[in-house]
């Protein structure tokens, strides 16, 4: 019976149940963050891709975390014709405002198991007026 999950996401994926995509691109680059005293920690579920996919990019603020991978299975018999053959090519991007103030060198990054481990420092947030100080007359 077809029936729409009551806590689901999205109403429309949970009806229809698409095979091609549907859940699967919701679970993509899930990420925690963690908030210290003197960072944020991201990890951001990464599976079936390799250090080399993944491209990390801060301009303007935002840090930009993208991936790109591409499959090919091809199995044949002996004599050459395929019992089996599929491919996949896929790319999954996603962005954080982390500042201004923030500078490539400072954040940390760390690939493993299929987890991408960011450290991001916190940056002090300075006013950008400077506040009026009144010099106290007596008299």
């Amino acid at each position: 019976m077809l029936m729409p999950s009551i806590f689901g996401e999205n109403l429309f994926d949970d009806f229809m149940d698409f095979p091609f995509g549907g859940k699967k691109i919701n679970t993509m680059m899930k990420t925690d963050i963690r908030d210290t005293d003197s960072s944020y920690e991201l990890d951001i579920d990464m599976p079936g891709f390799k250090k080399e996919d993944i491209k990390a990019q801060l301009k303007d603020g935002y840090l930009t975390i993208s991936a790109s991978t591409s499959a090919n299975n091809d199995e044949q018999d002996k004599d050459g014709r395929y019992i089996r053959r599929e491919r996949y090519a896929g790319s999954c991007s996603r962005s954080f405002y982390v500042g201004e103030g923030v500078k490539e060198e400072e954040i940390q990054a760390k690939f493993e198991n299929g987890i991408l481990k960011l450290s991001i420092p916190k940056v002090e947030n300075k006013p950008q007026v400077e506040e009026k100080k009144y010099i106290a007359i007596e008299g």
